[in-house]
């Protein structure tokens, strides 16, 4: 028996909060699933949803599709939802957004680790319950694939970014626009994120570049307080209370500014998926300097400059070459900008679209 057009498209999502980004795309794909003419909800567990975001989301336990309807599991960590995607009597598809591998995390905070090798143990046994099978990266659909998944499109995150043309928060700007070198880094304040090699790179960089300079990292610590606090240690060690600015988790206002007062943005991290933060510094024309590992170099897709190698020394000495020389910057915001207008320049809702067309098309 043919399968019927569905009625509904809903999301599932390990969590929903605000300025977490598989959350900011969930409610674009729900925007747009709508202007399709479908119902679509985010079902999350209740106690992962942000209080105040509890009219937005609903209990997964709620969620009762019929057969012809679709979910889409948004995959980026173990979760009681994975199980729950498994069991719906319905249609699925799934995008996988990288589970971190648990190595990276074993030493700082083993609870984490475990939790992310269960993540990974799910991936792997999801594999052949969705009907299509969607990665947010090259990087990442080759990962389903070496876990036993077959057919897997690639669809680059569903980005809002207008959202950061916003008005900058101002106290922010006061404080930190105070003529100091602004080296930020916007990301999860954990294990992955390679934070450490940040501080170890501003230390070079104040002591053989420019005295003159701070580190920020916009990010949130939480479930990884370990890690922060060793991070807080390292900076004692080296002397760099001043040097290093750990601001957490922030609105969109302060985000904003954070992003106007920086010089550069660098990146250390050692795993990536996707890293957002990549596109959102292009959009406010700030040079990008990044690790070249796992998808980082697909994202940034030739744009910025990319190192192989964390040699402190060297990279302190781009950073200073790319703020002091007009030249040397005005050329890669030029790239950046050029690699955003590629980005801009896809449909990706269409390009969505033509992936769930066997379920829409019934």
């Amino acid at each position: 028996m043919t399968a019927q057009r569905p009625t509904a498209i809903h999301q599932f999502v390990a969590g929903f909060s605000n300025g977490d980004a598989i959350s900011n795309e969930s409610r674009v794909l729900r925007g747009c699933f709508r202007e399709w003419g479908f119902q679509s909800e985010i079902f999350c567990e209740t106690k992962r949803i942000l209080p105040e975001l509890r009219q937005d989301a609903h209990d997964v336990s709620t969620c009762n599709p019929g057969p012809s309807d679709v979910v889409l599991l948004h995959l980026s960590i173990g979760s009681p939802v994975n199980e729950a995607f498994r069991a719906l009597p319905c249609r699925k598809t799934l995008l996988y957004h990288n589970v971190t591998p648990p190595e990276y995390f074993r030493a700082i905070n083993p609870q984490t680790a475990d939790s992310l090798a269960r993540g990974r143990d799910q991936v792997k046994a999801l594999a052949g319950v969705a009907e299509i099978n969607l990665a947010d990266s090259h990087f990442n659909a080759q990962e389903l694939e070496a876990f036993g998944y077959t057919d897997v499109h690639v669809l680059p995150l569903v980005l809002d970014l207008d959202r950061l043309v916003g008005a900058p928060d101002r106290r922010v700007k006061r404080q930190f626009g105070d003529g100091r070198t602004n080296i930020l880094f916007v990301g999860r304040c954990v294990a992955n994120k390679c934070i450490e090699d940040l501080i170890g790179t501003i230390a070079v960089y104040t002591k053989t570049v420019d005295s003159n300079a701070r580190l920020i990292q916009v990010g949130s610590y939480a479930g990884s307080e370990p890690y922060y606090a060793f991070l807080l240690a390292r900076c004692r060690e080296l002397g760099l209370d001043a040097e290093v600015h750990l601001a957490g988790s922030v609105p969109q206002a302060k985000l904003n500014a954070y992003y106007e007062v920086a010089n550069v943005f660098l990146s250390m991290s050692a795993h990536e998926g996707f890293c957002i933060p990549l596109l959102e510094a292009m959009v406010h024309d700030l040079p990008v300097i990044a690790h070249g590992t796992a998808a980082v170099p697909e994202t940034l897709d030739g744009a910025g400059v990319v190192f192989k190698e964390k040699n402190f020394e060297l990279v302190a000495e781009t950073i200073g070459r790319v703020v002091s020389d007009a030249a040397l910057r005005n050329a890669i915001i030029a790239g950046q900008r050029e690699r955003l207008d590629r980005y801009r320049g896809r449909d990706l809702e269409s390009e969505l679209r033509q992936h769930l067309e066997p379920f829409l098309s019934a």
